[in-house]
């Protein structure tokens, strides 16, 4: 995280106004990750639900953006007086040359509040190239619409964040599942982050492209809850800008109960598996790089974090056959790097929802078996600082299937796959996790 300090130092010379104690030294801000999405990558490798036709955005996905500008919509679970923004390029295959990036609150649609928008610097420079492989944090900007950080009526409010890419970028990383609308302009458009309208942005995209996280400012004592896993943390078969995935409806819980002292942020990928595959940097698939791979860059690089929810391990069972011993040993490797790395974080880790009768890969008895074997392991291995049992509310005793209230698709309609809750499923799960376990720790 070299380069997270290198560029704050740099950046508060010209965004932050320093605290200043009595003794006359100035107090650093205090950063905390308000808002991620995990970096998959390279598009259009990946999940995305009720993605719109993209030919005419991105013609050719190796050449990736063309000259052309992106407005990415997000949801802070909090808001502070500053913001920084983390761009990545770590599946990319060529060096990416951003500039014209601003930060502003969303009106509708594309659109910006007038006025809000603010220019974002790297190292006090508009224009920031990042090489493959890499991934940097910016400058601290002010956001002057934030007069007051717990401000209610702020609460469920967007960003957009806008930035161009010069020239070609090649691959590009992306997450795929955003179930969230944003926005891009024709490719050769130019820079177009200064808009405040809709008409540099015509198209729009289910997905967020290299954009993965913001942090805000945040009194010290305010602690961040990762939520980590696969498709069913990503929210799969919830509403389309809804914002109703299960870590969704438990922020809400949190917020309700404790003000702003704690932040939800979401790192699920669908599709993501535990400890596969092998070979992702050689060929990617759909699902990312497995769960271990990505601790460092999706968990232990973000500011602030104390707490994970860790759902994870179907995709092993279903789409790689993996035993339930070799996943319950990735959880285990898991957990120790985790703890090694984010001295005191508390670790919770949740059981498996039921797959029995969804797709072909996951909805069969040998995967039933291994999912029942995996949850005993985690209900008795002793390693998690608590246990959370979306099993036991999702699942339909008789059946051994979802229960059929769960089951109709939010997203875009139909009875669903059998395999991922809908906005009502995910809505139990989120009511069901005990705030209490985190409250006051």
């Amino acid at each position: 995280m070299a380069h997270r300090f290198a560029l704050f130092v740099f950046g508060c010379i010209f965004a932050c106004t320093p605290v200043v104690h009595a003794q006359g030294k100035a107090a650093a801000p205090h950063w905390v990750a308000a808002w991620t999405a995990s970096s998959q990558g390279p598009y259009p490798v990946g999940n995305p639900t009720a993605q719109p036709e993209l030919k005419f955005a991105f013609p050719d996905p190796a050449r990736g953006a063309v000259d052309q500008s992106f407005r990415l919509i997000v949801r802070p679970d909090i808001w502070g007086k500053q913001a920084r923004i983390r761009l990545s390029n770590v599946f990319g295959t060529q060096p990416v040359t951003f500039d014209g990036v601003y930060i502003a609150l969303q009106t509708s649609g594309s659109a910006v509040l007038h006025g809000s928008s603010r220019p974002v610097t790297f190292g006090g420079k508009p224009t920031v190239t990042i090489a493959p492989g890499k991934d940097l944090v910016s400058d601290p900007v002010a956001l002057p619409f934030v007069k007051n950080a717990d401000d209610p009526m702020l609460v469920g409010r967007k960003l957009a964040v806008s930035f161009h890419v010069v020239g070609e970028s090649g691959p590009m990383t992306w997450h795929a599942k955003a179930l969230t609308t944003s926005y891009v302009s024709a490719p050769r458009a130019g820079s177009r982050g200064m808009d405040e309208g809709e008409s540099g942005f015509p198209m729009s995209t289910a997905s967020w492209y290299f954009l993965d996280e913001i942090d805000m400012t945040a009194p010290p004592a305010t602690r961040v809850i990762v939520a980590f896993g696969d498709s069913i943390t990503d929210g799969t078969a919830s509403t389309l800008n809804g914002d109703d995935r299960w870590p969704d409806v438990f922020a809400r819980r949190l917020h309700a109960a404790t003000g702003n002292r704690y932040v939800v942020v979401n790192q699920g990928i669908g599709g993501n598996e535990v400890v596969g595959p092998k070979d992702y940097a050689a060929k990617p698939t759909p699902g990312g790089p497995s769960a271990l791979d990505r601790l460092q860059r999706d968990i232990i690089s973000l500011p602030g974090v104390t707490a994970v929810i860790w759902l994870e391990g179907i995709n092993d069972f279903g789409a790689s056959r993996s035993s339930a011993q070799a996943v319950s040993d990735g959880v285990r490797e898991g957990v120790a790097r985790l703890r090694k790395s984010i001295p005191g974080v508390r670790i919770y880790m949740a059981t498996l929802t039921g797959a029995m009768n969804s797709t072909p890969t996951h909805g069969t008895a040998e995967v039933e078996a291994k999912r029942k074997e995996y949850n005993q392991f985690i209900k008795s291995a002793g390693i998690f600082d608590g246990v959370i049992d979306f099993d036991a509310i999702t699942l339909d005793s008789a059946t051994g299937e979802l229960k059929v209230e769960y089951q109709p698709n939010s997203t875009l309609g139909g009875p669903g796959d059998k395999l991922h809750p809908n906005r009502a499923g995910y809505a139990a799960m989120g009511n069901a996790v005990d705030v209490g376990m985190f409250a006051g720790k």
